[in-house]
């Protein structure tokens, strides 16, 4: 797959999951917001801490995809495969979408298992159109040059 395809992949992935994290920070702090308003507690659990946590694992949500969606950015603008580092943590990153992606099916619908999908497919072809790290991307080996003529 060549850089026509492999960049506006990228760029693309990275939109996605910077789009994405804004939702999750977004979602988390209206769920935090309404169990702190509903004063409920789940068996004995004081309703504070829950909220507080929801917000937690909101920011920290969003700020894992933000990584993500910055070293799929970097990725794109270079033009080089990922490091070893930046291809476990977008790997950690595709397999998360998978996992939610099964779990959405039976809770949220249809819809958020598609979009689920495309977001794992996008990070997966980006992996996979730039390859390892260590390799470089393939060049076309341009045709040798007859010699020219020896003077008489």
């Amino acid at each position: 797959m060549g850089a026509v395809v492999r960049r506006p992949v990228a760029f693309i992935a990275a939109l996605v999951l910077f789009a994405e994290a804004v939702g999750i920070v977004i979602i988390n702090m209206v769920l935090g917001t309404v169990v702190k308003n509903q004063d409920m507690s789940l068996a004995g659990t004081d309703p504070g801490v829950m909220s507080k946590g929801t917000w937690v694992l909101g920011g920290v949500s969003g700020l894992f995809l933000v990584l993500c969606g910055v070293l799929l950015l970097l990725a794109g603008i270079r033009d080089r495969a990922p490091g070893r580092i930046a291809r476990i943590v977008l790997i950690c990153c595709a397999v998360i979408h998978g996992v939610l992606g099964a779990l959405t099916v039976g809770l949220v619908g249809w819809t958020a298992f598609v979009l689920m999908m495309v977001v794992l497919g996008l990070i997966v072809l980006t992996l996979v159109a730039y390859g390892s790290a260590g390799q470089e991307p393939a060049t076309v080996a341009e045709p040798e040059q007859p010699a020219a003529p020896a003077p008489a």
